[in-house]
């Protein structure tokens, strides 16, 4: 394996990873079609490079994305940094069935998503969402007691309030906090992000590039196949798209002083921000995996990352992140 990727610690407890990980989700569900010979083509590559920091979830395609990452664990299992969530509830149909951290409903998604892996062990497994009629310490219980089974290794939340990580940490150390955060999306530094530095846990930003919309590739909503699942996002609105490219011609114009592309940009200023921030862009093309990972070597200067961090007092970011549903399991 290649380990010239730069690695990052997640929290206090161990864990390691390649300082830019692959976000699985769009191989199977929310983006629109997508091939099965390329996404293994990008899983293969990404590890070819030393990016091995996978993740995935147990909704993802209704259990489709962790089968399709078990095609590359069944030969590749020791190169691969493996985190999936459980939580979100699905029929088979891809229903929503709501959420649950019910201590039973943990054990039995764990042993689920291990069949489906085809592993013995998870690298990294988050509660996907915080379940508000159960209490969290009942649920990181269930969760400390697979890591004393030897079914998973590490701990860690996704979009949880700085309060609640509190409560959990003091149940069983959590070594990291996955949550959307992006130079569009800076919520977390208000409430969870400093709970966390306090607490030495890690930061897993998930959608780093504001759903492709930072990367300056999407020009209009028609831009997007008809089943995806962004023409449904309030940022991406008809009424919202021409405001928030105002963010993005700024991302663009520090691109073009660093020769770089805006995507690396927007990955960069991440990385700058904490040395334990490991951001997961999503990609389902080998040459967009690449250039995510060179914004590893894209050094930004002072003035370039003071003019990203006054962006959204300049041009807001219009519209929620998630239409109300989403928002609704946001917790707060």
């Amino acid at each position: 394996m290649n380990s010239s990727i730069p690695r990052r610690n997640l929290g206090q407890q161990g864990l390691q990873v390649s300082a830019i990980g692959l976000g699985c989700m769009g191989m199977s569900d929310f983006y629109g079609p997508a091939d099965e010979t390329s996404n293994l083509q990008v899983l293969n590559h990404a590890l070819d490079i030393g990016v091995n920091f996978l993740d995935t979830a147990d909704m993802y395609g209704v259990g489709a994305n962790e089968r399709l990452l078990s095609r590359v664990l069944s030969t590749r299992r020791d190169e691969v940094v493996l985190a999936t969530k459980f939580g979100f509830r699905r029929a088979p149909n891809g229903e929503r069935l709501g959420l649950s951290g019910r201590p039973e409903y943990v054990r039995e998604a764990c042993d689920a998503s291990l069949q489906r892996l085809g592993v013995e062990h998870i690298d990294l497994y988050y509660q996907h969402r915080v379940d508000p009629a159960v209490p969290i310490e009942e649920t990181v219980g269930a969760m400390a007691e697979l890591v004393k089974a030897g079914k998973v290794r590490y701990l860690g939340l996704s979009e949880a309030s700085g309060k609640t990580i509190k409560r959990a940490h003091a149940v069983h150390p959590i070594s990291a906090l996955q949550s959307e955060y992006s130079l569009w999306t800076r919520d977390l530094e208000s409430d969870a992000l400093p709970v966390c530095e306090k607490l030495g846990i890690g930061i897993v930003p998930y959608s780093p590039l504001g759903r492709g919309f930072l990367t300056g590739a999407i020009t209009s909503i028609d831009d997007l196949a008809a089943d995806d699942f962004r023409r449904e996002n309030p940022r991406f609105a008809i009424e919202n798209f021409a405001a928030n490219m105002r963010l993005v011609g700024v991302v663009r114009q520090i691109a073009q002083q660093c020769e770089a592309t805006p995507a690396q940009v927007a990955l960069a200023w991440l990385l700058h921000s904490a040395p334990d921030i490991v951001p997961i862009p999503g990609t389902r093309h080998v040459s967009r995996l690449d250039e995510n990972v060179g914004a590893c070597s894209l050094q930004l200067d002072d003035a370039q990352i003071e003019r990203l961090q006054g962006v959204l007092w300049e041009s807001p970011v219009v519209g929620a992140r998630y239409a109300p549903a989403g928002m609704v399991a946001i917790d707060r």
